[in-house]
């Protein structure tokens, strides 16, 4: 037998033992593994489909937001929206500017058409549904606007601007003027929706939320306003015939049978959308028709519910199939990796390997593709069996957390540093200086660990636990913890030097330094969790740290460090330590700081 058969947790995360269950939610399904429809893998909504639909939404988004600008210009005057019109027609009705807007418009839309028929009705969430609604209200409600001025101006050469809109849609028309009011309010909100769907699990996007929202909202409420008083300016020339001859002359508005043509053109545009939405809703109505003639693939669950997955659709969905409270804070998106599963074949095919992007994500939270995937990406070919290993109602915690939070063995350096004479302190101190004193400790304890490259995970009191080697190799962990070690006895030393007279004895600490492999991950209930380890290594060290007091020096330190640092630290003595436990005895290492201090040495490798 090997060694990863003894201890199958060395080398990946160790899962939970699911092994039983299954049998007892109905067993393996006489289906056998199916290929995922070739017409669904064509529009399924993959990594170059999220790229599109955000780089296309980014461009329709700057095109909304300059306009909307523009619009805000009104509140000037109506001179100050025409003098920047022209800046806005040399952007985007120049050449590049023109394939961009309607190369995005197009493709945007379509990946908005193919998203509608791939989705399944459940796990929409609601903002989901309002992006969804205001995208397909936006082409009806556009369609006038541009029709009478873009195409206008493509089939007749007629150069409108903000005087004949505003008097078409303020004065001689006031429906289309709520129309385009509606379509103002439809594309914003619908881009930002957009936005924050994209942008939300970034970590700069919690400190500039507010900001973004006060900008999400000033930029329409400006907008209004100054289309409204951009209305109210012309409607006090209107009445005057020689303004009208200038603005509103067929050369600039259209001739009759032009103006026709171009109504005819909306409405059809208008009717051919309204008829591939029905085509869209007839061919979801075909699907879900069909796919209840299918059994489908089986995907088992813990609580003994069994899911019958049409192929090509993914393990979530199959979750909200079923009312399956499934973890997902990005949405299905495969950002998060909250709705990370624990996943083992049962009808006798392998699992499809993961793309690029969920390969990204797996590898960021160290996981074993072979054990664990994304609910949200993987679509199976075969009969499966899960486990999700995130709780639905601390999914938004486990995003952004440091390391495996559900456990991973690796090699680790722990610390354990605490402060003598804390109880003498207190009772000799008055309470807010007794407090200073020992936050002060605490404080200069955790930055020489961070300064080193450590995390301090735990504080108890007046001492704190520290963990090396998270993200870089044992040797580097090892110096970094005697480094540590040093920089903190220093800045000790500075606080008794400056505290001298004040205090009936220095500050004094003890340190316990050990390494070895550790089960790390995060310990808790809801938001209040930390990222610690367990193991042997953890109570070695804290037992080190305990020893310096009868052994009379600040620091003891395994052999086992010092021998993997391969720093040089001469003139220490050295000792074999019994740990309580049943533990072997351990070589150690007896160093005192103050003097190397004094000697002017450092940690060199």
């Amino acid at each position: 037998m090997s060694v990863d058969a003894n201890r199958p947790h060395l080398r990946r995360p160790r899962w939970p033992n699911v092994a039983g269950w299954y049998a007892s939610a109905g067993g393996k399904s006489a289906t056998g593994p199916r290929e995922p429809s070739e017409g669904l893998s064509l529009l399924r909504a993959g990594p170059l489909h999220r790229r599109l639909r955000i780089a296309t939404g980014g461009i329709l988004f700057a095109y909304v937001a300059t306009h909307l600008l523009n619009h805000a210009l009104g509140n000037v005057s109506v001179a100050a929206m025409e003098s920047v019109l022209l800046v806005q027609k040399w952007i985007w009705q120049g050449v590049i500017g023109t394939v961009l807007l309607y190369g995005s418009l197009v493709t945007h839309g379509f990946l908005g058409i193919a998203t509608l028929y791939m989705r399944r009705y459940v796990g929409w969430t609601r903002p989901e549904i309002v992006q969804l609604v205001l995208g397909l209200c936006i082409p009806l409600l556009l369609a006038n606007h541009f029709t009478v001025t873009r195409l206008s101006l493509t089939l007749y050469g007629l150069d409108k601007g903000y005087v004949q809109e505003l008097t078409a849609l303020g004065i001689i028309n006031p429906f289309f003027g709520a129309v385009q009011i509606l379509v103002l309010i439809a594309a914003w909100g619908h881009a930002c929706i957009g936005l924050q769907f994209a942008f939300r699990l970034r970590r700069w996007y919690g400190k500039a939320r507010v900001a973004l929202l006060l900008v999400a909202v000033l930029v329409p409420v400006l907008a209004l306003l100054g289309f409204a008083q951009g209305v109210r300016e012309v409607r006090r020339s209107y009445p005057d015939p020689a303004w009208r001859a200038v603005n509103l002359n067929s050369s600039i508005t259209g001739l009759p049978a032009q103006n026709q043509l171009l109504v005819e053109i909306r409405n059809d545009f208008i009717l051919s959308f309204l008829g591939l939405l029905v085509l869209v809703l007839a061919a979801r109505r075909v699907r879900a028709w069909q796919e209840t003639r299918l059994k489908g693939l089986a995907i088992a669950y813990p609580d003994g519910r069994v899911a019958h997955l049409p192929p090509g659709l993914s393990v979530l969905d199959a979750s909200r199939m079923i009312g399956f409270r499934h973890a997902s804070v990005c949405g299905g998106r495969g950002r998060c990796s909250t709705c990370r599963i624990w996943v083992c074949p049962t009808g006798g095919g392998d699992l499809p390997p993961p793309s690029a992007a969920e390969q990204y994500v797996l590898q960021r939270i160290g996981a074993d593709p072979s054990q664990l995937r994304l609910a949200c990406q993987l679509r199976p070919t075969a009969d499966l069996r899960v486990v999700p290993l995130v709780p639905p109602d601390m999914a938004a915690e486990y995003v952004g957390r440091i390391g495996p939070p559900m456990g991973e063995e690796r090699f680790v350096v722990a610390m354990f540093v605490d402060m003598r004479g804390s109880t003498r302190l207190a009772q000799n101190q008055l309470a807010y200086d007794a407090v200073f004193l020992v936050r002060r400790f605490v404080e200069l304890a955790a930055g020489a660990v961070v300064a080193a490259g450590g995390l301090p995970n735990q504080f108890t009191g007046d001492g704190i636990m520290a963990l090396f080697g998270l993200r870089c190799e044992p040797r580097q962990a090892c110096d970094q913890a005697l480094a540590a070690a040093l920089a903190f006895a220093g800045e000790v030393h500075k606080l008794n030097t400056a505290l001298r007279g004040e205090l009936a004895e220095p500050i004094g600490f003890g340190i316990g330094l050990h390494c070895g492999r550790a089960i790390v991950g995060e310990i808790g209930f809801h938001e209040h969790t930390t990222f610690t380890a367990l193991g042997d290594v953890v109570n070695v060290a804290a037992r080190l740290e305990s020893a310096t007091r009868r052994l009379g020096c600040q620091a003891v330190v395994s052999d086992d460090v010092m021998r993997l640092a391969g720093s040089e630290w001469p003139d220490h003595p050295e000792a074999c330590i019994e740990i309580a436990g049943g533990n072997a005895p351990v070589a150690v290492h007896l160093l005192d700081l103050g003097a190397a201090l004094a000697d002017g040495r450092s940690v060199s490798s």
